[in-house]
């Protein structure tokens, strides 16, 4: 369940939030004072924190330093009876996820709190790790930014990628990030930004995939109050929030043409205007696009604006997927147990040899994400000392039995008689169509055109069935 912590001296206000809150399936604690929040905020982590900016003993913006500064996973949501657009910029650059007046309205309140806290998790977990020491370029002493929690490849291409990381961070290029979903491109653009000399300004991350093309101008650009049905109060566009620092669009093959077009006049007048707003507000932000498509594909299709592709590809970056990785794959497995451990309070110390096979075999569709996720699964399953092969989902484990039986076929003798090649061949293509669907046994079936008992039964001659 998802923690709010309420900060309001106007207990009405408290409980009337708390009540509606917990309804919506928060768990929801209140302080009245800025000291009696920090002292909730040391007891125990929560996920959101939303602060009146009038409280007796202090203020939002210094509640926001101290929570930005003690809790940085933690998101904040400055709630004022008055509206200051150059305060709201202003406590946004600071870290706040928005900056919302009074009247406050239960479906206003509760998509901003919900998308608030998926923005905060987004960056608390898609991380990349850099090296603490990274090679140094000639003339160069600046090392790179790292955290904790940052994840160290040692493959090739690791390497390659933190090289390139380190030679475009202190420009001030747009980049294009190109890769799988899951391979940790927002990751990437984190590191790239923290590396950058924008490392203090605000890092702004923007799913376009997600954006609808009525909800696309207000998001990019912010509205005045009143300017449209349902504009009950003024909105900061993610372009000014993220002004002075770092602006990264993920999915952005996504966009409707139109927002396209809007788009490349922003990026290339280096303005914005809210809408239903006449006034011009000057932009110094550096843009970091990622797409798992085809960009060129998608230009020669005319879904995707030729000229804006330029305008982004100022420096571009491939990211490898996980299966691609080698070694990087157990390193990055012990690292999310580690963090699995810390969260779940295990004491788990490893993967067992079957388990270290499997992860080495797998394909990894779902890369980087797939992998923690797995992590964590398991580490939740897990009750002894090391992670077995039993915790591991059924299509992992599967996999890698169904590479250890192609394995076998390809070494056995060629078979002499033709019952016995039938059956080799009847394997290698169920096991092909299986891991072309990646064990979903349902879609495996229909292919082969089999109903899924036959599958099943078939899968168990071979031992492929748990």
């Amino acid at each position: 369940m998802r923690k709010i912590l309420i900060v309001d001296d106007e207990i009405n206000i408290g409980l009337l939030l708390s009540k509606f809150l917990t309804r919506n399936s928060f768990s929801v604690s209140t302080a009245t004072s800025g000291v009696s929040a920090m002292e909730y905020l040391a007891k125990e982590s929560y996920d959101l924190v939303l602060c009146d900016y009038r409280l007796e003993d202090t203020d939002g913006k210094e509640m926001l330093i101290k929570i930005k500064e003690s809790y940085p996973g933690t998101g904040v949501i400055i709630i004022t009876g008055y509206s200051d657009i150059k305060l709201a910029v202003e406590l946004i650059k600071l870290g706040a996820y928005d900056y919302i007046t009074k009247p406050l309205y239960p479906d206003e309140i509760l998509n901003t709190i919900n998308k608030a806290i998926d923005t905060q998790m987004a960056l608390n977990e898609n991380r990349l790790e850099i090296p603490a020491e990274a090679p140094k370029q000639k003339g160069q002493k600046q090392a790179y930014n790292h955290t904790e929690n940052f994840v160290i490849g040692a493959s090739g291409a690791s390497k390659e990628l933190q090289r390139q990381i380190h030679l475009v961070a202190p420009t001030t290029y747009s980049v294009i990030l190109t890769g799988e979903s899951g391979t940790g491109k927002e990751s990437v653009a984190m590191a790239i930004h923290l590396n950058s000399p924008r490392k203090d300004q605000p890092f702004v991350a923007m799913d376009c995939g997600s954006l609808t093309k009525e909800l696309a101008g207000s998001e990019f650009f912010g509205h005045e109050k009143g300017s449209f049905t349902g504009a009950l109060y003024t909105k900061i566009g993610h372009f000014e929030m993220a002004n002075g620092g770092t602006l990264f669009l993920d999915e952005v093959g996504n966009l409707s043409y139109e927002i396209q077009a809007a788009l490349l006049r922003t990026v290339q007048e280096r303005k914005i205007k809210r809408i239903g707003s006449t006034k011009e507000i000057e932009l110094d932000v550096r843009i970091i696009v990622a797409t798992n498509e085809n960009l060129a594909d998608a230009i020669q299709k005319g879904k995707f604006r030729e000229d804006l592709y330029h305008r982004f590809n100022e420096f571009s970056l491939s990211l490898p997927p996980l299966r691609q990785r080698g070694n990087d794959i157990m390193v990055f497995a012990h690292t999310f147990l580690k963090g699995a451990n810390q969260e779940l309070n295990r004491k788990i110390h490893g993967f067992s040899a079957e388990v270290e096979e499997c992860f080495m075999t797998y394909n990894w569709p779902g890369n980087v994400r797939e992998l923690k996720n797995v992590v964590r699964r398991a580490t939740l399953l897990t009750e002894t000392q090391e992670i077995q092969l039993k915790a591991l989902p059924l299509e992992i484990s599967t996999y890698a039995k169904a590479s250890a039986m192609e394995t076998s076929i390809a070494r056995t003798e060629k078979p002499r008689d033709l019952k016995n090649a039938a059956l080799e061949a009847e394997y290698e293509a169920i096991l092909k169509v299986l891991r072309e669907v990646n064990f979903n046994k349902t879609k495996a079936a229909k292919i082969l055109n089999i109903d899924r008992k036959t599958l099943y039964n078939k899968m168990r001659a071979i031992n492929l069935e748990s």
